[in-house]
């Protein structure tokens, strides 16, 4: 060939070389260099031919501005307490910009090592993935670092911060060493962080069976940054508000999610660093299991989180993407920037991780560690497809087939002891084909509704592909594997078989009051009990709730609302179902009550339905106004209590429950008074604030605090509460703010439009702001990232009049093609369609049934 094909984005070239021989022998010849902006390439011409076989030496000199986005080598900010403004410059390479910072082959299975040198002033301080060999002085006024050679990696993992942060540091049992970087005003907020860090990576070297490979890992915490965390290779980067804690006033939920962060970000650094998904199509290799490992890792390093507690309800919420036609595989083939970008949503994350979760129940802990460790050795610094993973899985629980299944019933965290498990497990000694099983659910969207009907003994499954909107859900011919278990009225011990065709029949051996399929949430499927399956289940329910653990309570919920969507169950009957939580306490259930509740309470809200809003509203509060009640307001309880407290207070003030406002007023006027001195206790502020910028007086108050450095860890519930104001201006205002990005983060924008979009005072002037300032948001977000995916649904998402949909499909239609066809998009359009035909329907019905029930 003559010509060398490079990625290279923004950058201006000014002169290229070619190399050629070593020694004496050494010759080099300048070259032409063609840019080809749409597909973000540079091409070298070489004069003459260069050789297969031959070793050539490229020298490319180059400049660019640092990017005003939050991708590529971008410019950051924070202000110091004497609100001096203060600038640092970071990096954000995945997936398709590290050709914004230098050309390179930008795709993950080019694999490389990576030498990093960087120029600073003395008072500047710079960190690179790999630790730091020498400075030299170049003038007085410029150093330059010298980084040691990186292992071989994707260009997408490589970074470098340049800043003037201070550390911490430790030394994990492994000998690695662990510092958190951050604004030096802030290193006080570090010492969590550190702890969780190196807690976790201790974890993982031994989990994985092998050495994190670098002498370092850094964690900082860079003040503007789109996602949450990145995983570069010794040098993770974080926003604030995901590393920084402070035990005095941040919230259980805040530690739980950075504990949470950390150990995904840590879990990257085998899945994902070490090994690679060969391209974007199969990003749910990296991300899925991060998002996976963050609850194996977090249950036994942080057992006082519940991290369980919180797992499990993220299978719901991403089933109600999936269930959308617009839905796609875990694996879909991408190919152009905004649709890599596209696959980092919760299709590859949350759905990734639960169906790792049910594999892991089905092998059972310590033959799915088995087949990690296997993985993980044999594709070290390597790059692999989905059915790599497979074989080692099979391979494992080959050589684990001799072993007795009864004794693996390893740290698999999901068995709250309720139920003793059948030992004889899954397969009839033969062999597990994990890649027939696990293709069924990576390589077809969506999941499945399985069927029960029971009569007398015999229990009759059925399996379908579960479609919202479909009316008569058309066949589309997909077949699932599924890891089926349950218990009876008559046994707890948890049964357990493989379906792998459209219908099967159990045979019990006694007839049982009740069946419950889909035991402790552990696979990714929905469950219809025919004839009178649900009135046993909602009687056992009214009766004693207890006898099924607080995860399958919460299965019940979320299902029968799944299946009214399909008109597979009538609303008075999921209603009817509702009734027996006035005595639920646990935080999986009553949270998932309100998820189903209060949307439908939010749609009726944005319909002038008269009364009925209003009705349904008294019902929501009355079913948890006994909980409520109950709730101290201190900080006092276990990680979960505090997490529900969290929830139902606000949930009870925002719905103007009068007890709770009036407690909230009570400790808003004294925080106010002691001019924001007084110590809240953590787990109240999110409704204490809400409550007081009902007041424009409040809310200026509220504001003035935001803004001040020592409510940093309170930014995001003191955001949260200035866009729950009745003020249109000031809404207004707080997009406005967000978009220019000085007084509050652009970072913080996508946060602050949803909110603004979920005020029923709000939502107009979102849906107006989003049409006429689509273009500048595009640019600080790009087209296809999860930012402008949760803006697009977090507008339209509660929508439900033909107009509204009419208007949603004119805006989008008329922008040009990459735009139109977001994914986003489609299933915004699919998601107000649903809502017109579930208010058609069930309006009525729920108004009659409230009618009669309350």
């Amino acid at each position: 060939t003559s010509a060398v094909i490079l990625h290279g984005k923004r950058l201006h070239v000014t002169r290229a070389a070619i190399e050629a021989g070593a020694g004496s022998a050494r010759s080099e010849q300048e070259v032409e260099v063609l840019e080809h902006q749409p597909h973000e390439q540079l091409a070298l011409l070489a004069t003459e031919p260069l050789l297969a076989g031959h070793n050539y030496t490229v020298r490319i000199q180059y400049s660019a501005n640092l990017s005003t986005s939050f991708h590529g080598f971008y410019r950051s900010t924070y202000r110091t307490q004497e609100e001096e403004l203060r600038v640092l410059a970071s990096t954000q390479f995945e997936p398709t910009a590290a050709r914004m910072a230098f050309p390179c082959f930008d795709e993950p299975a080019f694999k490389a090592k990576f030498s990093v040198k960087i120029r600073r002033e003395p008072n500047h301080l710079a960190l690179s993935n790999m630790p730091l060999v020498e400075s030299v002085n170049i003038t007085s006024w410029l150093v330059e670092d010298h980084f040691d050679t990186s292992v071989k990696m994707s260009t997408y993992l490589v970074a470098f911060i340049v800043s003037d942060f201070k550390s911490i540091s430790k030394i994990t049992s492994h000998g690695v060493k662990i510092s958190v970087y951050t604004a030096p005003e802030k290193i006080k907020q570090a010492d969590y962080a550190l702890d969780a860090a190196v807690k976790l990576l201790d974890f993982y070297e031994d989990y994985f069976s092998i050495p994190y490979p670098l002498p370092k890992q850094d964690l900082v915490a860079v003040p503007d940054f789109q996602s949450g965390a990145m995983e570069n290779w010794g040098l993770t980067t974080y926003r604030e508000s995901a590393l920084l804690y402070d035990p005095e006033k941040s919230s259980a939920s805040s530690r739980l999610w950075i504990t949470m962060i950390i150990a995904h970000e840590l879990a990257h650094q085998w899945f994902g660093n070490l090994v690679t998904m060969e391209w974007w199509n199969d990003l749910w290799l990296n991300e899925g299991f991060a998002k996976f490992m963050e609850f194996v890792s977090v249950n036994i390093t942080h057992p006082e989180l519940r991290v369980e507690d919180h797992f499990l309800s993220k299978c719901f919420d991403v089933m109600e993407v999936d269930a959308l036609n617009s839905s796609h595989p875990v694996s879909t083939p991408v190919e152009d920037p905004a649709q890599i970008l596209e696959m980092f949503d919760d299709v590859s994350y949350e759905k990734g991780a639960c169906i790792l979760n049910m594999l892991r129940e089905y092998l059972t802990a310590d033959v799915f560690k088995a087949g990690l460790v296997q993985y993980l050795q044999k594709y070290s610094y390597q790059n692999t497809k989905n059915e790599d993973l497979w074989d080692s899985m099979t391979n494992a629980s080959i050589s684990y087939s001799t072993t007795d299944k009864s004794e693996l019933q390893g740290d698999s965290f999901c068995r709250r002891n309720q139920h003793s498990s059948s030992s004889s497990h899954w397969a009839k000694g033969e062999t597990v084909d994990v890649k027939a099983m696990m293709d069924t659910w990576t390589l077809q969207k969506g999941f499945p509704l399985v069927t029960v009907t029971v009569r007398g003994k015999n229990v009759h499954l059925q399996q379908q592909h579960y479609r919202k909107g479909a009316d008569s859900p058309s066949p589309t011919g997909y077949l699932w594997h599924i890891p089926i278990t349950y218990i009876t009225s008559k046994s707890d011990t948890v049964q357990r078989l493989l379906m792998t065709t459209k219908t099967d029949v159990i045979i019990l051996p006694e007839e049982a009051e009740w069946v419950k399929f889909n035991v402790d949430l552990s696979g990714y499927y929905i469950v219809h009990y025919e004839g009178d399956g649900w009135d046993r289940l909602i009687n056992l329910l009214k009766e004693n709730h207890t006898m099924i653990s607080s995860n399958d309570r919460a299965s019940l919920i979320n299902n029968i609302f799944q299946l009214v969507r399909i008109k597979k169950m009538s609303i008075s009957k999921a209603f009817d179902l509702t009734l027996y939580m006035k005595r639920e306490t646990q935080i999986m259930p009553v949270l998932q009550g309100m998820n189903e509740l209060i949307p439908i309470h939010k749609l009726m809200e944005r319909r002038d339905t008269d009364d009925t809003e209003k009705q349904l509203k008294e019902y929501i509060v009355n079913l948890f106004k006994d909980l409520i009640d109950k709730q101290l307001w201190s900080d006092e309880g276990s990680v979960s209590e505090r997490r529900l407290r969290q929830s139902l207070l606000l949930f009870a003030c925002m719905r103007r429950y009068q007890p709770c406002v009036d407690k909230a007023e009570e400790h808003f006027l004294k925080w106010q008074k002691s001019n924001g001195t007084l110590r809240l206790p953590a787990d109240v502020k999110t409704a204490v604030y809400a409550v007081g910028a009902q007041t424009a007086e409040g809310w200026d108050f509220l504001l003035s605090k935001y803004t001040h450095p020592s409510f940093n860890v309170d930014k995001d519930k003191i955001q949260l509460a200035l866009c729950l104001t009745r003020n249109k201006d000031k809404l207004q205002w707080l997009m406005d703010q967000g978009l220019h990005g000085d007084i509050i983060k652009t970072q913080d924008f996508p946060y602050i439009f949803v909110s603004v979009a979920r005020n029923p005072s709000g939502y107009h002037l979102a849906w107006t702001f989003l049409t006429e300032n689509w273009e500048k948001i595009v640019e600080k977000f790009e087209l296809g990232s999860n930012s402008i995916a949760g803006i697009v649904t977090g507008a339209t998402n509660l929508y439900s009049t033909r107009s509204q949909l009419a208007q949603v499909k004119e805006f989008f239609s008329s922008l040009e093609e990459k735009s139109a066809k977001l994914r986003c998009v489609q299933q915004a359009t699919e998601t107000i369609e649903d809502n017109i035909q579930w208010m058609d329907r069930y309006l009525e019905e729920i108004k009659t049934w409230l009618q009669n029930n309350h």
